[in-house]
């Protein structure tokens, strides 16, 4: 049993549709031919659209996740660097007894990687604290 396990809900694309038993051909009498000018024969749309046989709900994967992560994170950063093109005046940062001349541009950057870099820290002591305690509840 792990700890670190969790489900995720399926998610159906389409109702599940019962097939309706096709009928045994009869003698029709045939269409007549078409004119040259006649468009062709289409679907009949009020007829509901019948599912293949066995047709199973997408699941989720680790894989689809990361793709939604990485297209969020893609975003965020196009966002990011439209603000910091937009932000290029020169600015004094004082932090203690250190002063610094920068522009404003370079200094939000420095400030979001810190953030990133604290996140991850933080992430990963946690992520190895949970894997630790799940290894001594199995042995």
């Amino acid at each position: 049993m792990s700890v670190l396990r969790r489900r995720t809900p399926r998610v159906e694309l389409a109702p599940e549709r019962t097939a309706e038993p096709t009928p045994a051909l009869t003698a029709e009498p045939a269409l007549p031919a078409p004119d040259a000018g006649a468009s062709l024969p289409t679907r009949d749309m009020s007829a509901p659209m019948v599912s293949p046989v066995g047709s199973q709900p997408v699941p989720r994967t680790r894989t689809g996740a990361a793709w939604v992560g990485l297209a969020a994170a893609a975003l965020i950063a196009v966002a990011l660097i439209v603000f910091l093109v937009q932000n290029t005046r020169s600015v004094e940062i004082s932090f203690l007894w250190m002063t610094a001349r920068t522009s404003l541009a370079i200094a939000l950057l420095i400030a979001a990687l810190g953030s990133v870099l604290l996140t991850l820290t933080l992430g990963t002591a946690r992520i190895t604290q949970l894997r630790r305690l799940a290894r001594r509840r199995r042995t």
